[in-house]
Formats: structure tokens, sequence, C-alpha cells
């Protein structure tokens, strides 16, 4: 007689996890469920929280008041998006999770990642909105293998139950790193660089759209990408980081 199979999957989650315990996906020590932080390393990861920007998602000080507040970045720098957010503070174990998922192959990361994305990105989120990520320059996706911002915008649409589109935008040119470069410096080296993939523009025009990106430092590659899909007829931009780069990070 064959048994219940929620029974069986039951049965055979334990079985795992007692041959393969939680570990934490930061430093390995054990952890009370899998794809989470233990204590420790999740006090030295700075998630954002409270009053942020509406715009860049950067914290800003004092409380929520039910309206809109806007860092000084914000005020004095045009964006081409409407809204922003991002889960986490580019410092300390922040910056080692992303620097593991970019450039250390933890592909294991995106699945947490998904789930801090969806929960900095909710009071942006609308119905029928379509999440895409900044996209690589064919030459680096060759040599990378993966676009971590495609890794990153899949998990948020899994989470979020939204429309995935991860070829939407083309990086037409090869930009140099931004490393090292100044705000104006930023912004003239993407300019031009990306465009919204011919094949794939009737799936955006008239819908709103979410850009996923790892890292906003100046916020040039996200305006450049923003203004592409705005070009294209995009409904509206809001975009979403897995970290934010603060003057007082």
């Amino acid at each position: 007689m064959i048994g219940d199979p929620r029974v069986l999957r039951a049965g055979l989650q334990s079985a795992l996890q007692l041959l393969f315990p939680p570990q934490c996906i930061s430093c390995g020590d054990p952890t009370v469920s899998d794809f989470g932080l233990c204590g420790v390393c999740w006090r030295q990861t700075p998630f954002i929280t409270g009053l942020v920007c509406d715009r860049c998602g950067t914290p800003l000080p004092g409380e929520e008041e039910g309206r809109a507040e806007y860092c000084d970045d914000c005020l004095t720098v045009a964006r081409p998006w409407e809204r922003g957010r991002s889960a986490l503070l580019y410092r300390d174990n922040a910056r080692k999770l992303v620097l593991a998922l970019k450039h250390g192959d933890r592909l294991d990361l995106a699945r947490p990642a998904g789930g801090w994305l969806h929960r900095a990105a909710r009071p942006l989120l609308r119905d029928g909105m379509l999440i895409a990520p900044v996209p690589l320059h064919w030459t680096r996706l060759v040599r990378r293998r993966f676009n971590q911002s495609a890794l990153l915008s899949k998990a948020l649409a899994r989470e979020a139950g939204l429309d995935h589109c991860p070829d939407l935008l083309l990086r037409t040119r090869r930009t140099q790193s931004q490393d090292g470069r100044d705000r104006d410096g930023r912004f003239a080296n993407v300019a031009g660089a990306i465009r919204v993939h011919p094949r794939r523009r009737d799936r955006m025009v008239g819908r709103h759209l979410l850009l996923v990106d790892d890292v906003m430092t100046s916020g040039a590659t996200l305006a450049g990408a923003a203004e592409a899909c705005i070009a294209a007829g995009a409904a509206s931009v809001s975009v979403v980081t897995l970290a934010r780069v603060a003057k007082d990070a």
C-alpha cells in the first residue's frame, strides 16, 4: 500500500535535515532553516529598515509619517525612475554577500536575496508589473557565465508572483568599470549604452516596470536603463537593488 505522499515528503525532508543540517549562507554555522543567516551574521548584515528615500532607498533620519521623503542626492539629481528601494547597505556582511554572488559563483545566494528584495520592494509592486534586470554586455556575460542581476530579478519575480523578462534590455556597448569615477564620469560612461531588446519591446509597452540590479552607487546605470525603457514606451519605471552605497556607510 502506498503511503500518503505528504507524509513521505515530510519524512524525506526530515532525513535530509539530519544528514545535511541547515547552515548559515555566510559563515556555515548551524541555522534553524535553510538559506538563512546565523544570529551573528544577521547582526552584521545591515538590512535597511525605517524611513528611506522614496526614490533611491537610502536610509533617512526620522520616523515615517505617511509621505514620501527624499535624500539630498535625489533632490538635486534628476532620476528618470519614479520610486526605488534597496534591501541592504553595501557594507560589512552585506558587501561580503554581494561580492560572493557576483564574483564567487555563490549562485545559491540569489534565493534568500530574492526574499530580501521582495520585502524591500513591496511598496513599489503593482498588479501586472514586469520585472527585468540591468543587463551585462555579452562579452562580460560570456566571461562571468551569468548575470547576477538576472538571478536576483528572477528570484524576486518568483517571490512576488510577477512576470519576468531576463533579456528585456541589451547593453550595446561594453562600458569601462565604474570604480574610481566621480558621479559625472559614471553617467558619461554608461550614456547610450543600454537599449530595449527590439523583440521584447511589446512585452513592456504600456506596463509598469521594475528594474533590478545588485548595487546602486550613483544610480548612473539604473538611470540609463530607465531612460531606455521610458523611451521605448514603459508606463513607469521603478528600481530595486540588493544593496545601496550610502554616504554614511
